[in-house]
């Protein structure tokens, strides 16, 4: 198996749950893995993941996109264009929010999403 990945990553939106927070930006790190249904590549970047393109994703969905209250959504949109992909078979997104507003000092938000959903019983 192959993995394909760009980690930590940070880019800046207006994003949160609260109106407040589409006021202004802030940062936003984001690390994506994308497993290969392959191992054949002949030494061709179309023959992949690239690396570049994830980057790009992140991009047009936290910095070009118009507010989103949850970093599920984000992920959601992330999901969806990276898995138009055929070689990808499976995808793990992490998004940290590091200047979340939280009630107590310290912690760390996070959102974690696997594509595919593998819907537990």
């Amino acid at each position: 198996m192959f993995k394909v990945g760009l980690e930590d990553y940070t880019v800046f939106g207006k994003h949160g749950a609260y109106e407040a927070e589409h006021a202004y930006e802030q940062p936003f790190t984001v690390s994506i893995w994308v497993e290969l249904k392959h191992h054949d590549f002949n030494d061709a970047l179309n023959r992949t993941i690239n690396y570049a393109d994830l980057q790009k994703v992140a991009r047009q969905v936290i910095a070009n996109s118009a507010p989103i209250k949850l970093m599920e959504t984000m992920i959601s949109m992330m999901f969806d264009e990276i898995s138009k992909n055929q070689m990808v078979s499976k995808i793990t997104i992490r998004i940290e929010k590091p200047k979340a507003e939280l009630p107590y000092d310290g912690g760390l938000a996070i959102v974690e999403g696997e594509w595919p959903f593998r819907q537990e019983i």
